[in-house]
């Protein structure tokens, strides 16, 4: 069966992005770049991939990629060219056939998604589609970068929901993030 993993930036005190989407704060250091390279080609957006060295290289974990409306707004029409793209939306329509648009109940269909064949499924964001698909995550991979924000999109926007996971992973870096992986 496949896993659903939400794999995402946070800041120390847990936002993903600013109260406006804005994530252009995360610092973008060499040490975490090159792990996410090698360890997450797939996490790299097409527009990037050709001068990351990573054109050609294939997917390792995931093959399927989750988005809300407002987490896909903020890229390309088609941000991740090389991987099944669904985002979830009542208000938007396909722009083309490399997206899907599901207006339907996210927990639904992540749960026929994982009981097709394939790599595992990434929610990419946000902070809403995580908070209702919470009870479907699997493993969660955290990248905690050095900064607080203050405020901003929290990593699940969801009511108090306490779900216990296990840290099976922990890589520290020189430029003091952190890469945590958690699983259920």
């Amino acid at each position: 069966m496949r896993r659903l993993t939400y794999y995402v930036a946070t800041t120390i005190d847990g936002f993903i992005s600013g109260p406006g989407g804005e994530f252009d704060f995360f610092p973008m250091a060499a040490d975490v770049l090159e792990a996410i390279n090698a360890e997450w080609p797939e996490t790299v957006p097409t527009q990037f991939r050709t001068q990351a060295g990573l054109a050609d290289v294939p997917n390792k974990h995931f093959d399927t990629v989750l988005m809300g409306r407002a987490t896909y707004q903020l890229g390309d029409a088609s941000p991740y060219a090389h991987l099944r793209q669904i985002v979830f939306s009542r208000t938007l329509t396909s722009p083309d056939r490399a997206v899907e648009i599901v207006a339907g109940n996210p927990a639904e269909t992540v749960r026929a998604l994982k009981q097709e064949d394939g790599l595992g499924i990434w929610l990419c964001g946000g902070a809403d589609l995580a908070g209702q698909l919470l009870p479907e995550i699997d493993e969660l991979i955290v990248k905690r970068y050095p900064v607080v924000a203050g405020t901003g999109k929290p990593m699940f926007g969801a009511g108090f929901a306490p779900s216990p996971f296990t840290l099976v992973e922990s890589l520290s870096f020189e430029s003091g993030a952190l890469v945590s992986t958690y699983r259920r």
